[in-house]
């Protein structure tokens, strides 16, 4: 269930970061916060429980900033 609310929420900030650049930093940055912290406390497990339980927090952030990045470089190269 959480693979398929991270992709809908990079399919929602590539097309908010596509038509209104300026006003998709602030979801992205809130989804990472939000992200972040349940990395960190995943990682607060002993040993390498903590990397296994942080893992994917933080490869559904680096997805979202790289969807936010992907609206708006595919913006910039619109010809209009």
């Amino acid at each position: 269930m959480m693979i398929i609310g991270i992709v809908a929420v990079c399919i929602v900030l590539a097309v908010l970061a596509f038509f209104v650049p300026r006003l998709s930093r602030h979801p992205e940055r809130g989804t990472q916060r939000t992200l972040g912290a349940g990395s960190r406390a995943g990682c607060k497990a002993p040993g390498v429980l903590g990397r296994i339980f942080s893992k994917p927090f933080r490869s559904s952030s680096k997805a979202v900033g790289r969807s936010g990045s992907a609206g708006r470089r595919a913006r910039a190269r619109m010809p209009f």
